[in-house]
């Protein structure tokens, strides 16, 4: 398999960038402390939400559960009168995800479907020549989706239809703190601003749980599924280029936003390294941390050692080749993209 390899330090301020069903940061254990953790799929969501804002031509894709809309839209826009519409958007709908039955103003789907613009007026183009909605279904070619490069990243499950089942090119892990971590409480108070000068106290009050963490993040991408049949093989090396470069640009970029306007935690990485392989699947450095960093003078330098020190080691033992390996700040970002995307076929 060859693939890249993105291994990323980043240090967060006071933030809840991803919560759990209390409202406090997500945890776990690992090297037997408690540490700050964000889940895959919170970060993969910001990183698609910025790959679309850079290069929204190859990058449309929106999982929703209100597909029967635009359906309904682009069977209109084919010259269906509006109930024929209606009633193909509905057969559609349900054979992709299936109605949901509950009661509700707008019609919905009972399960998140990935889909994209071309997609939708694929559907509808075989529908209104058919009006067989399962013979709509089995003319969707993923493969031939070009706006579509983040469902054959990030992967789609259809149960309904395993054939429009794609499975993802990209692989996350959940971000873990480097360090041992506490969540703790912010108290807070708002002023009642038409309150009388006479009266006292506060308009409310409130407690928020927040923590700050140095994480280690790690994504990778199977360069050899991205090319295939079933992936981005229809596009051009030179398009297939430009989608690695926005993915990989957008993974160390992009950050949840969470509470973005109360406790912004907006950084960017203090180490990155990414590593093309020819062969062999990837290897997170996670365990450079297994024994969790101590410190009082911070914790970027230190994780920055360990991990190069973990990288060399495993290199040394495991005999992990590459034939790409380079870091930012070492070198600028920019330039490690001209340099990485010559690697993507």
């Amino acid at each position: 398999m060859k693939h890249l390899e993105l291994h990323i330090l980043q240090s967060v301020p006071v933030a809840c960038l991803n919560r759990d069903d209390l409202n406090s940061p997500k945890t776990a254990i690992f090297g037997g402390v408690q540490r700050a953790r964000v889940s895959s799929q919170s970060w993969k969501r910001a990183i698609r939400e910025l790959a679309k804002e850079t290069n929204p031509d190859y990058f449309k894709g929106e999982r929703t559960r209100l597909i029967y809309e635009p359906l309904r839209k682009a069977l209109e826009a084919l010259s269906l009168p509006e109930l024929e519409a209606d009633e193909g958007a509905k057969k559609i709908a349900d054979a992709l995800a299936k109605l949901d039955t509950k009661p509700s103003d707008k019609v919905k789907v009972t399960t998140l479907y990935f889909m994209s613009p071309l997609e939708i007026q694929s559907l509808a183009k075989v529908y209104s020549e058919t009006k067989d909605s399962k013979k709509a279904l089995k003319a969707i070619d993923a493969k031939s989706l070009n706006d579509a490069a983040d469902i054959s990243l990030f992967g789609r499950m259809v149960a309904s239809d395993h054939s429009l089942t794609v499975e993802a090119a990209s692989m996350f892990s959940h971000a873990l703190s480097v360090h041992k971590v506490d969540n703790e409480i912010d108290f807070f108070s708002a002023v009642d601003d038409l309150q009388g000068k006479d009266e006292a106290g506060a308009g409310m009050t409130s407690t928020l749980e927040f923590n700050s963490a140095t994480y280690y993040r790690f994504a990778a991408l199977n360069l050899d599924m991205l090319a295939d049949g079933h992936h981005l093989g229809s596009l051009t090396q030179n398009e297939r280029q430009a989608v690695v470069r926005t993915f990989v640009e957008s993974t160390i970029k992009a950050i949840p936003g969470a509470r973005k306007n109360t406790m912004n935690g907006n950084t960017l990485p203090i180490h990155v390294l990414v590593v093309v392989r020819e062969k062999g699947h990837p290897i997170q450095l996670i365990n450079a941390f297994e024994s969790p960093i101590r410190s009082t003078q911070g914790y970027g330098t230190k994780a920055i050692e360990q991990l190069k020190a973990e990288y060399a080691k495993l290199k040394e033992i495991w005999g992990m080749d590459s034939v790409f390996e380079k870091s930012v700040p070492e070198i600028g970002l920019k330039a490690l993209l001209d340099e990485l995307v010559a690697y993507v076929d």
